[in-house]
């Protein structure tokens, strides 16, 4: 059943008042009408599709022809793909790809090198693409004699969350930009969050609107690892301040990449005034409305770096302010696409939950937008629906129904696990766009749910009073899990579910460049298990060795759990007494399968080696397994320990440690595990020696421990942003544990408590220290990744291994 964007507006119209309806259809109708209407020119879109070809498929530039047939597809947006009239020899174009944008166009290529000459498009840092598939000019697939018509069947396609900026961009350059814009325009992408640069926007704002100084801003900024929560009001001045190069080079960047999207045709989501305020302003209008926020995760309150300041959206100044960093951006940038990302209430919970009070708080924030640009449309993240109590259903109405219908969009975040449009009506009738948020900070970790991304659009759109308007990705951090992306991107352009099985299948082949039984058997395996696991998965960043227990090991249970293939494991066996500093990581499926996945894996080695995207996924299986062997190797230490087995103890703690340096060394096989790369990218941005030490910091502390810390109580944000790469395995990660180990052995040895203050004061003193060093990380892999995992296999997987049973199903 295919439901066009008039339909879905039908069944709103039949669900809600015609008044209510009327508003909101005409006015995201008259949006998209602006937004085609304000659109760069076909030539320039062409022009800019031809130049993403060039640097994709260099060999087929003359191959395919591009063209904008804006008024096609019953003014929906679409590709066709056509064998081109004109070929007759190899040197002729052979492949007509029309469309409604630029993105569109390009989305039609993908399509057509994806579905027609199996190609996989992902990453550098997940493989990179594999075109080899790709046959030689002259001799591309045919398509049918009519062609092939792909509409989306709803007109947004959204990518990034509002900290992806700082988990994964805060170091990128044009360069790396370019190539990511590429990603979004060939996966579809044509709402795309636009963040970068906007402090060099505050800063004019608030020096030449509202008399503040320089040193009042550094305060106020965070560091460049830190933008997203300085941006959100979390924190201020933690990481800065800010070097005015930063805030130049920034926005020469943020214009750079508004240039390229508009030229692709797509609809760049600019940042609006959210009412986080400079401590500044206080004293500069001392009758304003400004509430002093509560600590946000400092360990002491510490008000250097914690509770922000907050304008409140009924004070006249807030639509002041707002109004004039809008009108900012339109002369700074020259154009604007009218919609606008503003998230006043995310962990910021309103001072009360008189309904009424919501309402006019969230008129006003629309009122900001609205003063600097008649036709804002106000983008909101629905992710304090999901896990703010507040938010009941008259709290939330009044906040969603404060704005104009069709004037607010809302993002159902995480759709995925927590879809939010099923328990609010579809949203109380406002539009909204269908969200998989899958990663949480970039942690490396191989799960997903792909039964819930291939049927979740689906059943949003179809179902009766749908709202829905896109679907998007929202993921906190992004290069991992290229099979994720893969099928969630496509969703945009699917008009009814797909079979999930028989799409994996034919993912191996496409990443792969070739069929082989045993390799697609094996992601077969990963599918039933990794890749359609239970939200236990999100439990992902508990790994001991990324994210080490800060307790007394005396209560960490070594209860092992029973569980089987689709089962949750008992989660009243995992730890002994009630605690926030550690819960045991659990698995979501069957170790034993996902063994023999990975040697179906290792068994195709010798046919696939050469493949940068096989060397990917070998490295990151072997690695997923590895980890879990590395939890339970661990408890089996602390079992020692509870059994008061000195021997036992340092035998299994030696061995924990040889795992760490072990997957450090296989890490190492691949550009997309390295840390060096993250750190030197920092450096490379700085003008001096200052802000390179600066920045290096930011780079090292967001990945470790953040925010602040005291001698003997640890940062609440430790770990949320770790990383399995290598380098942090054996500078961080390995020494770390190495001192806990040293304590539990003394404990022993002394007949005496675990002295948790010293081993706390003992890591945290090692991972500050580590913060500021300056040590050097190979920015290239080195090694055989498929020898390196064979080896590890044997070492510690082999079935003749009796150790190896401690990670198997019992």
């Amino acid at each position: 059943m295919k439901l066009s964007f008039s339909t879905i507006f039908l069944f709103f119209i039949l669900a809600f008042p015609s008044s209510t309806v009327s508003a909101g259809v005409d006015a995201i109708s008259r949006l998209i009408q602006i937004q085609d209407r304000e659109r760069a020119s076909p030539s320039v879109q062409e022009a800019a599709a031809h130049g993403l070809l060039r640097r994709l498929l260099p060999s087929h530039s003359s191959t395919f022809h591009f063209r904008i047939v804006p008024k096609q597809c019953g003014g929906e947006y679409c590709f066709m793909i056509k064998n081109h009239p004109s070929f007759a020899t190899p040197a002729d174009p052979q492949i007509l790809i029309e469309g409604t944008t630029g993105v569109d166009i390009v989305s039609g290529l993908h399509w057509y090198l994806k579905h027609w000459c199996g190609s996989h498009i992902s990453w550098d840092k997940t493989g990179g693409s594999q075109l080899l598939s790709v046959p030689n000019t002259g001799f591309l697939p045919r398509v049918h004699h009519a062609g092939v018509s792909v509409q989306r069947p709803v007109p947004w396609s959204y990518y990034q969350n509002a900290v992806t900026s700082s988990y994964s961009f805060a170091w990128w350059d044009w360069e790396r930009w370019e190539k990511e814009i590429d990603w979004m325009a060939l996966h579809g992408v044509n709402l795309p969050l636009a963040f970068t640069g906007q402090e060099a926007i505050w800063q004019k704002v608030f020096q030449e609107k509202f008399n503040m100084t320089t040193s009042d801003l550094d305060d106020f900024f965070g560091g460049p690892a830190f933008l997203a929560w300085s941006r959100m009001g979390n924190l201020h001045g933690w990481g800065g301040p800010l070097p005015q190069s930063w805030f130049d080079q920034q926005l020469i960047l943020q214009k750079k990449i508004l240039n390229r999207m508009y030229e692709l045709g797509m609809t760049p989501v600019l940042p609006a005034f959210s009412g986080n305020v400079p401590a500044a302003l206080k004293y500069i209008f001392p009758s304003a409305k400004i509430t002093h926020l509560g600590n946000w995760f400092s360990v002491k309150n510490d008000l250097k770096w914690c509770c922000t300041y907050l304008l409140d959206a009924t004070d006249s100044l807030f639509i002041k302010i707002g109004k004039a960093f809008i009108e900012k951006q339109l002369q700074e940038y020259g154009r604007t696409s009218h919609i606008y990302n503003c998230d006043t209430f995310d962990e910021n919970t309103p001072p009360t939950d008189d309904p009424e009070y919501i309402s006019t708080l969230g008129a006003a924030t629309f009122k900001g937008m609205q003063s600097g640009d008649d036709d804002a449309v106000w983008l909101m993240q629905g992710w304090l629906f999901s896990y703010d109590p507040f938010w009941r259903p008259p709290q939330m109405k009044a906040l969603l129904h404060s704005v104009p219908v069709g004037k607010l969009v809302v993002l159902d975040l995480f759709a995925e696990v927590k879809p939010i449009w099923v328990t609010s009506e579809q949203f109380y009738g406002v539009p909204y766009i269908w969200c998989m948020l899958h990663n949480f900070a970039g942690n490396i970790e191989m799960y997903g749910i792909l039964d819930a991304i291939a049927s979740g659009p689906i059943d949003a759109r179809t179902s009766i009073n749908s709202t829905m308007v896109g679907v998007g990705m929202s993921m906190e951090g992004i290069e991992q899990n290229p099979i994720i992306y893969d099928l969630m991107s496509e969703m945009a352009f699917q008009h009814k579910k797909i079979d999930v099985k028989a799409w994996v299948d034919m993912y191996s082949t496409r990443r792969y460049g070739q069929p082989l039984p045993l390799i697609r058997e094996g992601w077969n395996v990963l599918y039933h298990t990794i890749y359609n696991c239970t939200d236990g998965a999100y439990d992902k960043n508990r790994d001991v060795i990324v994210a080490f227990p800060d307790v007394d090991p005396s209560l960490i249970s070594v209860q092992h759990e029973r569980f089987h293939r689709y089962e949750r494991p008992n989660s009243q066996t995992i730890i002994k007494e009630v605690t926030d500093q550690f819960e045991r990581p659990h698995l979501w499926y069957s170790t034993s399968e996902v063994i023999y996945a990975l040697r179906l894996f290792i068994t195709s080695g010798d046919e696939l080696s050469r493949c940068n995207t096989y060397r990917y996924d070998l490295v990151d299986l072997t690695r997923q397994v590895l980890a879990k062997y590395a939890n339970e190797l661990f408890f089996k230490v602390i079992e020692a320990y509870q059994s008061h087995d000195v021997h036992g103890m340092i035998l299994l703690s030696q061995k924990f440690l040889d795992l760490v340096e072990d997957l450090d060394i296989l890490l190492a096989c691949h550009d997309g595990f390295l840390m060096g790369p993250w750190l030197e990218s920092a450096k490379q941005l700085a003008q001096d020696e200052e802000q390179e030490r600066q920045f290096e910091w930011n780079a090292r502390t967001q990945i470790t421990m953040w925010f602040d810390n005291s001698e003997d109580e640890a940062s609440l944000l430790r770990d949320y942003g770790n990383k399995y790469w290598s380098g942090l395995l054996h500078d961080y990660y390995g020494p770390r544990a190495a001192i806990f180990f040293k304590y539990l052995r003394e404990s022993l040895e002394r007949g005496e408590e675990f002295k948790l203050l010293e081993w706390r004061r003992k890591w945290i003193k090692l991972t500050n220290e580590w913060q500021s060093r300056r040590n050097i990380f190979p920015v290239e892999s080195r090694g055989d990744a498929l020898n390196i995992s064979r080896w590890l296999f044997n070492k510690y997987l082999n079935l003749s291994n009796p150790e190896t049973r401690v990670i198997l199903d019992q």
